[in-house]
């Protein structure tokens, strides 16, 4: 089990080892008989606007701490979520501290140690976190040179660090540790940082290995599902069958009885079993399943007519983009309209938490969340505990692309370590609970209508879009399961429709493409019949899909190539380069396509501001069975400033493999009671045999500029593509996703 002393959770106040905090203050006032008023004091200006995070947590020691032994720890309060985020962020504290990055030992995000930086979402690891930690330590070593200065006498542009010291033209050297005895980095950052430029770079843009592999592929304590704590019993939880579903009646009489069992713990609708062993509190669940008796009503949407429901539940509407006034006179007009389903994370690893309530009466509890401070506010209201009485640590979980069961499982363990205090309490979820219980990518409509004009380019474009905020975590008790079906239960808080730059549910719904009239509806839903929150990429996923298939039926109507047609409307350099890149590499329009195969090509720059991708792939389609097979892939990516381009790799693989597993297989299954894709034959991913022969990603790296995220780049422009290519080879466009074999045998007419 970790511990913690108190001065790791109050480093702010006085940090062992690193050097020491002097308080100085006046008595002359308290002694005095009659103190004179102080003048008032003026407004305080606002602080200066800080680079990154740290804006928001602006002390130095927030994110760098020294020992006297020379030991580096860099705080970051993003999370490893499988992205390789760890690597990078060690790579820009090794580069401006000038340092090997295993000098560095990096802790993630825990709420007795680290900033809080809210979700790990987005893809802003590195532009926020990145981007603290870099100029943090750019600072740090500039302060270190400064008191070598200082202690030595000399011009401090005269000394350099290296190696964990600073070194002195004769030769002299003084460790950082040292340094730091007397004197303590709880100081605020400055505005401006003397980083580093690019033709100085020694860590910054090289190949590094991700350092949370070995244990991976090792065996090693991996993940939380990995973890064990000294004396922890095992817990598991009991679902209702479906959302509405009341527990009515419950005998627990004969699984109390059952050997290893502790405790079966219910509170209202919330229902768990305790035992020593893990299988001793599997076969406990399956008792009190049969035990349990249900009240259960059929209240969920006919989903053979999903899209006419989801459209019918439109709550307020909201205008995303306009420019002009999109009319449509008789030139050349598409118009169509195209779906998502609901679609599952799909973790490998079903969730897990673990949490313990010591004597003090104080709580600690181990998560893969996406955000521990977030999670920590939602466990202690559904508890009624002050903040500061929970502690969140996050460990990986096995499997996460955004919301999934992570922050319920954690939830889960707390409200009954709260009723079992003393041991730590782990808390696994089964498969069909994962499956039933996650939150889900919300299923979405989108409606398009375009033209192009004489001039062979787009000159009206209409888009209404029908979806939610793809937003409901944790921040509130309601957002738990846990919360939501124990006794004096919190209600989930109903999201409202808001528009910025980031998007939600309107993430990339404006295209990127210079339009003159356009106009972008957000119709929005505050409310889903299926449980639903952000899974990667938000609605980027559904908007680029249709806007970038619309883009290839316009090419076809102004009679142009779709890589020339897409060229033709792009104004920003650097989408174009991408564009061009992702064609020359793949040879587009260079070869002649076999018979039953087809290509396809999509652009999008993610959130309109993030990284720009490109990806031309080809793909063979059975004219007997419908079945569609990516053979390859070819895109470009440009991230900005690349700091490990092996991880921008690796990112941008894997994005691509799992938005061909959700443009060809993936869609929530439900009838009117209850979820009924509840493993992995009623919920079908991407198996090896269907993987591209090939997935190439290539880097145009953008030495000097700001980070710009890579993780969900892929995830439209990929779906785009591959509906793209099946158009191509079929010569008829399918509309909704996924476009399984069975969608495409019928559009063949075979």
């Amino acid at each position: 089990m970790d511990t913690f002393n108190k001065a790791e959770i109050t480093r702010r106040g006085l940090l062992a080892g690193t050097g020491a905090l002097v308080v100085s203050f006046s008595v002359a006032n308290a002694l005095a008989q009659q103190p004179a008023q102080p003048p008032a004091a003026p407004a305080p200006a606002k602080p200066p606007a800080l680079p990154g995070s740290l804006n928001t947590d602006r002390f130095l020691d927030s994110w760098i701490r020294i020992d006297a032994d020379g030991k580096i720890t860099v705080f970051t309060g993003k999370v490893e979520l499988g992205q390789g985020i760890r690597t990078p962020l060690i790579q820009v504290a090794a580069e401006e501290l000038n340092v090997e990055p295993g000098d560095i030992e990096l802790i993630t995000a825990d709420t007795a140690r680290t900033p809080d930086e809210g979700f790990t979402a987005g893809s802003q690891s590195m532009q926020n976190s990145g981007t603290a930690i870099r100029n943090a330590s750019a600072q740090v070593r500039e302060l270190l040179i400064g008191q070598a200065a200082t202690r030595w006498n000399l011009p401090a542009d005269q000394l350099k660090a290296e190696k964990k010291t600073i070194v002195a033209p004769d030769g002299r050297s003084i460790g950082y540790g040292e340094l730091v005895a007397g004197e303590f980095l709880h100081v605020e950052a400055q505005p401006q940082s003397r980083l580093k430029t690019p033709d100085q770079f020694s860590v910054i843009g090289r190949d590094l290995q991700r350092v949370d592999i070995p244990g991976k592929v090792t065996g090693g304590v991996a993940y939380i599902q990995d973890l064990r704590l000294d004396g922890m019993v095992h817990a598991r939880v009991v679902r209702p069958p479906s959302y509405s579903a009341t527990l009515k009646n419950l005998d627990a009489s004969a699984i109390e009885a059952m050997p290893g069992v502790i405790s079966v713990v219910r509170d209202g609708d919330f229902l768990a079993v305790v035992a020593e062993k893990e299988y001793q509190a599997i076969k406990a669940m399956r008792a009190l399943e049969q035990a349990a008796e249900w009240d259960e009503p059929a209240n969920l949407p006919d989903q053979a007519i999903l899209p006419a429901e989801l459209v019918a539940m439109e709550g307020d509407i909201g205008t995303v983009a306009e420019s002009g006034a999109p009319a449509f006179p008789n030139g050349p007009t598409f118009e169509a309209t195209f779906t998502r389903p609901y679609i599952m994370h799909g973790s490998i690893g079903p969730s897990c938490g673990i949490a313990i309530m010591k004597p003090d009466g104080t709580m600690d509890v181990w998560s893969h969340t996406q955000g521990v401070f977030p999670d920590r506010e939602a466990i202690a209201q559904m508890l009624g505990l002050p903040e500061d009485k929970v502690r969140v640590i996050h460990v990986e979980g096995s499997g996460c692309y955004g919301h999934n069961g992570a922050d319920d499982a954690a939830a889960d363990a707390a409200l009954i370590a709260a009723k079992v205090p003393g041991r730590p309490i782990r808390v696994q979820w089964m498969r069909e609970q994962e499956h039933m219980w996650e939150p889900y990518g919300p299923g979405m409509v989108t409606k398009i209508k375009a033209s192009v004009g004489p001039d062979g380019k787009i000159d009206n474009w209409a888009y209404d879009l029908w979806s939610n905020s793809h937003g409901t975590r944790p921040g509130d008790a309601g957002s738990l399961l846990a919360g939501r079906t124990k006794g004096n239960a919190t209600p989930l808080k109903l999201p409202k429709l808001s528009i910025n730059p980031n998007g939600n549910g309107d993430r990339n719904a404006d295209p990127l493409y210079a339009i003159p009239n356009r106009r972008i509806l957000w119709h929005f839903l505050p409310d889903m019949p299926l449980r639903v929150s952000a899974l990667r990429g938000l609605g980027a996923q559904p908007n680029v899909f249709s806007i970038e298939s619309t883009m290839d039926e316009l090419a076809i109507a102004a009679k142009t190539d779709p890589v020339e047609f897409r060229l033709k409307h792009l104004t920003d350099n650097r989408a174009a380069d991408v564009v061009k890149l992702a064609a020359e590499k793949f040879g587009w329009g260079k070869n002649e396509v076999p018979r039953g195969h087809g290509v396809g090509f999509a652009f999008a720059r993610y959130k309109n501001h993030a990284a720009y991708l490109a990806i031309a792939l080809e793909l063979q389609v059975e004219q007997e069975t419908g079945r569609v097979r990516v053979i390859r892939a070819v895109s470009a990516i440009d991230s900005g400033q690349a700091v490990n381009p092996d991880g921008i790799r690796n990112q941008t693989e894997g994005g691509i493999l799992q938005s061909i597993s959700w443009t060809l297989y993936e869609a929530v299954t439900f009838d009117r009671t209850r979820i009924t894709s509840t493993d992995w034959s009623s919920y079908p991913i991407m198996r090896f045999a269907s993987v591209p022969d090939t997935v190439e990603v290539h880097i145009i790296d953008r030495p000097g500029t700001p980070f710009l995220g890579t993780g969900e780049a892929a995830q439209g422009p990929t779906s785009a593509a591959v509906a793209n290519a099946v158009r191509n080879a079929i010569g008829k466009r399918l509309f909704d996703l996924p476009l399984t074999r069975e969608r495409v045998k019928t559009a063949i007419g075979a």
